[in-house]
Parts: C-alpha cells; structure tokens; sequence
C-alpha cells in the first residue's frame, strides 16, 4: 500500500504532524481501518474513544496532533464534541478535526464546518479520500479564528470533496489588511458584547483580536491602531478580573471600534 503515491517527503511532512491520532468513534473497525491506512507513514499511535465523553477525556490525557470524530446515528455526537472541544482549555483545543459519517448531506457538511471542523469525510471512505483530508490539514493550514459564537479554522476557506452544490464557496480575498481589520474588529465588537454572558471566551477572542490588529497596523503602517491594539492586549493578559478591568477593556474597545468601517458596524462576526 501506497500513501501519496510513495513520494518520501510528503510522507515524512505528513507524517511529522499525525504521530498522535484520536479516533472518537462507536464503531471499532473504523480505528482498525485508519490504523490500516496510516501505517506507512510509521509511527502513528491510535487512541480509540467509543464515546464524546471518553474522547473528551482522553484527549486531555493523550494531546492528539489529529482527531477524527464520528458523527451520525452511531450516537456519537461529532458538532457538540468539536465545539466542546474548541471552547476548552485543552492544548489540543486547535488540532486538526476530521469529521466521518454516511450522511453527506449539505446540512450535515455545513453543520460540520460551523461547528469548527477541519474537513468531512463520506463513509465508507478509502485510502485516496483520507490522503486528501490528511494533505489538506497537515500541508495547508487554515488560519485560526478566535471569535465568541465561533471558534475553529477559518470558514471561508473550508472545502468538502464530498459537496459539489450551489453552497460551496471558494476562497475570498480574505488576506488582505482590509479584510482581516474588518473580520477582527467584527469579532472584537462581538466579544465586548458577550463580556458578561461569556466572559472567558471573550477576553480569549480580544487577546488574539488584539494581536491580529497589531499586525495589521504594522501591514499598513498606521501607528495609532498598533498603539490601541497593544494597549488591548496589555488590558487581556491582566490576571485581575472584575468591574475594573471590564471598564478597562471597554475603554479599549472603544478606541479601536474608531477604525470601523460603516458598512460593518451592523454586521456580526
């Protein structure tokens, strides 16, 4: 059996980032299937969970570099798992989800993609629609969006071989310092109005917002935004809670909330 059509370096790549493989599935034969096919890359432990809850917590305990999760009418929940998952303290809360199940509908791949997973995968699969699920997490990364209602990969750029309808999307110009100010400072927005119904997510949303924004104003040599962004950031590491530093970080959100544009001040993040 051939992985890649045999090229050494793809595999040694490949390999590189799947050492550590979590399989949350009720049904056995599918962690022998994927242990099958990822033997050539050498190496790769498999941790089978049987349910979300055991898988929960055993990727705590394991650090998994890769999750595949089942989802459908074998009872495992795969959206609440990968959003559980994504909300948590984990260290592994930013690997890799691939999600598996016979119900390849639109619903359930965009269900999929909103919840914060990587890639879907049809049941049954074979070895070439795991090598494209495998090449796509490990050879193109997506950046990483730390919002409030979402967390995960950046959506704009999910891509399911297994949709072909009128829903799928393709790549926007969404590197651009114009695009990534207006999708932070949409999150930022969004983050300050959830700082007392989730104030934990939040203040995790202005943090990387924070850092984001930074590096925009370096991009497009705007000094004032750098200046508001390092001071949000500063405002985020804090250790100390309560009202004070909730004025603190509105006050912050304020000066930056001056770079909006008037086309996204009523759109949500």
């Amino acid at each position: 059996m051939f992985v890649f059509d045999g090229n050494v370096r793809t595999i040694q790549r490949v390999a590189a980032k799947v050492q550590r493989v979590m399989v949350v599935d009720s049904n056995p034969a599918t962690a022998r299937l994927l242990t099958e096919h990822l033997r050539p890359l050498g190496g790769v432990q498999i941790f089978p969970a049987p349910t979300a809850e055991k898988g929960y917590a055993l990727a705590r305990a394991a650090d998994p570099q890769l999750i595949f999760v089942e989802h459908g009418s074998s009872g495992v929940d795969g959206l609440a798992f990968t959003r559980k998952l994504r909300r948590s303290d984990l260290t592994c809360r930013e690997a890799p989800v691939i999600m598996c199940t016979s119900e390849a509908t639109a619903e359930a791949i965009f269900g999929a993609r909103d919840a914060g997973v990587h890639e879907f995968m049809r049941k049954p699969f074979n070895l070439k629609d795991l090598e494209r699920r495998l090449e796509a997490v490990t050879l193109k990364p997506r950046e990483w969006v730390e919002a409030v209602a979402y967390v995960g990969p950046d959506r704009r750029r999910f891509n399911s071989a297994d949709y072909k309808g009128p829903r799928k999307r393709k790549a926007d110009a969404s590197d651009t310092p114009a695009a990534r100010l207006s999708q932070a400072l949409r999150i930022v927005k969004s983050a300050a109005q959830a700082l007392d119904s989730d104030p934990t997510q939040a203040r995790r949303a202005l943090a990387a917002q924070a850092l984001e924004l930074r590096r925009v104003g370096e991009a497009v040599k705007e000094p004032r935004l750098v200046q508001a962004a390092e001071a949000l950031a500063s405002c985020t590491q804090s250790d100390i809670t309560g009202a004070d530093v909730r004025t603190e970080l509105v006050k912050r959100i304020d000066a930056l909330m001056g770079f909006m544009g008037s086309e996204d001040k009523g759109r949500a993040a």
